[in-house]
């Protein structure tokens, strides 16, 4: 089963971030850094519709003692154990908020023996920026940029040319 892998990736990743003085949950997928809360989604697939309802919340279940409050959280990251569809790609891209605030990490070729994930990362988010550097660093990862955004990336950087 890949999901335990992922979950063993994550839990080291929040114990690396304690060194940078970020906050984290024992039990729950955040990082509070910054006083902004990033939250991390481990699934092995979404539904475009489930996707686009979960991005849109902006919500993170926040633990305090035997209590729990809801916060909003600043960034989501999601984590596919298997490729996400190219439709729940389209969906973050169709909407510059949900791109501006959410990243995916396609960690199935890693998870399959490759040392390889795609990311599909536009936010500024210095903990997910972390996540990338610890994937490479701790793993040996090699991130590789989703195609749709080396496509996209490739459009914006090519000069405009004028007409007669």
């Amino acid at each position: 089963m890949k999901m335990p892998k992922v979950w063993e990736i994550l839990k080291e990743f929040k114990n690396f971030c304690k060194f940078h003085g970020w906050k984290t949950s024992e039990k729950n997928d955040w990082v509070e850094a910054d006083e902004e809360y990033h939250n991390f989604l481990l699934v092995r697939n979404v539904h475009p519709t489930s996707f686009k309802n979960i991005v849109s919340n902006e919500k993170c279940i926040v633990q305090e003692g035997l209590s729990y409050r809801v916060v909003k959280a600043s960034y989501t990251a999601w984590l596919f154990s298997e490729e996400p569809s190219e439709t729940l790609i389209k969906t973050l891209y169709e909407n510059p908020d949900f791109s501006k605030r959410t990243a995916i990490y396609d960690l199935s070729p890693f998870l399959n023996g490759k040392n390889l994930c795609i990311k599909l990362n536009c936010t500024d988010s210095t903990v997910f920026k972390e996540f990338e550097n610890f994937l490479e660093k701790e793993f040996k990862v090699k991130l590789k940029p989703h195609l749709s955004l080396s496509k996209e990336l490739d459009v914006k950087a090519q000069p405009l040319t004028e007409t007669a």
